[in-house]
């Protein structure tokens, strides 16, 4: 068995929460940013249904209310970014297999 099965609580709902500025309490509408952490450890932001055919044109921006924002829950690989539009506070979370939580680490030495 091996550790990441053998840990409690091993499921997509478990994620890193973290929380910066005056986090979700200043604000009530959010920007969302989205990003997929890959294996070899480079972040990537995703590309949304919302992002235009066109090259060149900028991505529009994903405006979120509060209770959204709290509600979102990313993927075991993915990066949610709540930011908020006027004081700039808001929150981060991380995925499991993003955060690193559940990786079986073996130091060396």
């Amino acid at each position: 068995m091996t550790t990441a099965t053998a840990m409690p609580g091993n499921t997509a709902a478990t994620f890193l929460v973290h929380y910066f500025g005056g986090g979700l309490d200043g604000d009530d509408r959010f920007v969302v940013e989205r990003y997929k952490a890959l294996a070899s450890g480079d972040i990537r932001p995703v590309r949304d249904g919302a992002e235009n055919a066109k090259r060149g044109r900028k991505r529009r921006r994903i405006v979120v209310s509060r209770e959204e924002a709290e509600a979102m829950r990313p993927d075991r690989t993915e990066i949610i970014v709540c930011t908020g539009l006027r004081t700039r506070g808001g929150r981060q979370a991380w995925g499991s297999l993003a955060a690193g939580i559940l990786c079986n680490r073996r130091q060396r030495g």
